[in-house]
């Protein structure tokens, strides 16, 4: 399929807004590139996975209209997720690409979350066309445990990554999920390990995505409300009212000066402030990671690929049917409001 952008894209201007039903400002979009990976971790993904036949993935150019059109409605901030996105082949002319957005001033960041295996390779191009920061997912500096987490990964590789994107000039900020009966006993080395090294930590909740057994997500499941207060027994936490866009709540800890965030999907929802909408690989617009309800952008695309305005149409629609918010509850005998979709398809 021959693709060309339309030429509107370019303009340095915004045409619109998106406001939800909620009078919440869409401007914040969180695009997987890949349903694949180089890891397997437990929490997002069975081992023996079926992947996306190609035809099925929207190509790079059709990324590159998709996310411009977000754009050009509004969008202030991109971060490309997966499955890994950086073992998409020529992954980076997207990013190149789409840096142009910043440059013209429309597009205020553009980011990604990886799980750290290429960055020795990639973190240079990377810092040269615009990214600035980037969340790399960790969930243990114990080696063993690291490979039974990933099933495949080698906290060597990610280590080094770290390093090479740090000397490369990029902000890293540590993704860890809590998980009972993993890494509790790390909560402190890895929050002063991260003190050392300079790098930002956000905890997360585990969520109820994909088909893993609802045993096994309810005794995976650590709440962050626990997890803090067993940070204060070491250190003095502050609230900060600064936020990046996201969902994160932030304090700082007195003794190390360092910022640690807290994403709280199931404790305390941040459903009320949720500023993002999600789009997967082939298209599928998600208004909630928590809610199956989705617009297929990709049908549109293909088939007015030279009429902007049905994208345009099909977008602003599908905001006016964002949720208020998602209904995943653990506090219950039987899981609430799990989807069926793993982690890699909507993006992390």
């Amino acid at each position: 399929m021959n693709f060309e952008a339309p030429k509107y894209q370019d303009h340095h201007e915004v045409k619109s807004k998106l406001i939800d039903p909620f009078a919440r400002e869409i401007n914040y979009l969180r695009l997987s590139v890949t349903d694949r990976c180089d890891f397997r971790c437990l929490y997002c993904m069975s081992e023996n996975m079926q992947f996306l036949p190609k035809k099925d993935l929207l190509t790079l150019e059709e990324l590159d209209y998709m996310c411009s059109t977000f754009i050009k409605l509004g969008v202030k901030k991109l971060r490309v997720t997966g499955g890994e996105p950086l073992v998409r082949r020529d992954i980076m002319k997207f990013f190149g690409r789409i840096s142009r957005h910043l440059e013209t001033g429309l597009l205020e960041e553009l980011t990604l979350t990886t799980n750290g295996s290429q960055l020795r390779r990639f973190s240079s191009d990377l810092y040269k066309i615009g990214v600035r920061r980037i969340n790399v997912s960790l969930d243990t500096l114990n080696e063993e445990k690291f490979s039974k987490i990933t099933r495949w990964g080698r906290l060597s590789q990610v280590l080094d990554g770290i390093q090479a994107a740090q000397d490369a000039g990029l902000q890293v900020k540590i993704n860890t999920v809590a998980l009972k009966n993993f890494n509790e006993t790390e909560l402190f080395s890895i929050t002063d390990w991260c003190a050392s090294k300079n790098l930002d930590l956000t905890f997360i909740e585990v969520m109820p995505m994909g088909e893993l057994g609802e045993e096994d997500r309810k005794s995976q499941y650590w709440s962050l409300r626990d997890l803090r207060k067993k940070l204060e027994e070491n250190y003095s936490l502050h609230n900060l009212e600064e936020s990046t866009g996201g969902p994160a709540r932030y304090v700082r800890v007195e003794e190390t000066k360092q910022k640690i965030g807290f994403i709280t999907p199931l404790t305390h929802n941040f459903c009320e402030s949720c500023n993002r909408v999600r789009v997967t690989c082939t298209g599928e617009l998600f208004m909630c990671l928590g809610q199956e309800n989705n617009a297929n952008l990709r049908d549109t695309i293909r088939k007015y690929p030279n009429r902007p305005e049905e994208l345009e149409n099909d977008i602003k629609a599908a905001i006016d049917n964002k949720p208020k918010g998602h209904d995943f509850d653990y506090s219950r005998a039987s899981i609430k409001g799990q989807m069926s979709r793993h982690m890699s398809h909507t993006g992390g």
